[in-house]
């Protein structure tokens, strides 16, 4: 082949490659072009279904409401339910100082209440029996997200009562010597009411809501830990003690045979 054919063909190869990275360009973006729209069709679905789900738990929320009224005026029989159901809580129970769970040992409700478009936020009530820290019989915690899906949070001022403001004392009593839990909080469980720093991160505000509120008695019936431990020092003692009886009882047994045998030698000897 002459130089000049080599270079012809050459020519046709590289225009023949450039024409075929045309066409696939030009298929590429049309591909692309259409990816786009059915997938503006697939985010079309998508804010469908969210209306229609959001539909359904309006629906479904309305529905609860009864029985949430009923489980209240249940759990309302049963003394110190709620500190019981927060401090089984761990994450709860996290937050709580000594002089806290004495405090919320006058709570005797809890509500949550999501707003009627659900999506644009909830609040949180805690109704109190008369106490010796504040004067208020409600406490309530609200959170909101405005239109364009800006979170903020507002609280009820509590109105504490002289030289009980649990909030300034914290620093103070977390430190207080012979203290029995295994850590320690920085602040009050009641500074939560007046935190509103990130309101969408509100890890208490959720674990209330989506954890302790849909079923509070699962935390109210776990088992207290020291119980359980109390009752296995009883067994480890008890078996101990029956150890001691039985090591007795063979100690004893032994000397009886000792006595057997010498009472046996002795009257051989006086046969004899």
């Amino acid at each position: 082949m002459s130089a000049s054919a080599a270079k012809v063909s050459k020519k046709e190869l590289n225009s023949n490659h450039d024409g075929a990275d045309e066409t696939s360009e030009k298929e590429q973006q049309e591909a692309i072009e259409h990816i786009d729209e059915v997938q503006n069709e697939i985010d079309r679905l998508n804010e469908q279904a969210s209306e229609e789900i959001l539909k359904v738990e309006q629906k479904y929320n309305k529905l609860r409401q009864p029985f949430f009224q009923k489980r209240s005026e249940l759990i309302a029989k049963i003394p110190n339910f709620w500190v019981t159901t927060f401090v089984n809580h761990p994450q709860v129970s996290a937050l709580l100082g000594e002089e806290d769970e004495e405090a919320l040992h006058y709570l005797n409700r809890v509500e949550v209440t999501e707003f009627e478009d659900i999506k644009s936020g909830y609040r949180i009530d805690f109704y109190f029996d008369e106490n010796p820290y504040f004067e208020n019989k409600v406490l309530s915690k609200e959170f909101h997200l405005n239109e364009s899906g800006d979170p903020s949070s507002k609280s009820t001022e509590i109105k504490w009562k002289s030289g009980k403001d649990l909030t300034k004392r914290s620093s103070q009593t977390q430190n207080k010597a012979g203290r029995k839990r295994q850590h320690e909080e920085p602040e009050s469980f009641f500074t939560w009411f007046t935190d509103h720093a990130d309101a969408g991160a509100d890890e208490l505000g959720e674990v209330i809501k989506d954890d302790i509120w849909p079923n509070p008695l699962q935390y109210y019936l776990v088992p207290d830990m020291d119980d359980e431990e109390g009752e296995g020092e009883d067994d480890e003692e008890d078996e101990e003690g029956l150890e001691d009886i039985d090591e007795e009882g063979d100690e004893d047994g032994e000397d009886d045979e000792e006595d057997d045998g010498e009472d046996g030698e002795d009257d051989e000897g006086e046969d004899d």
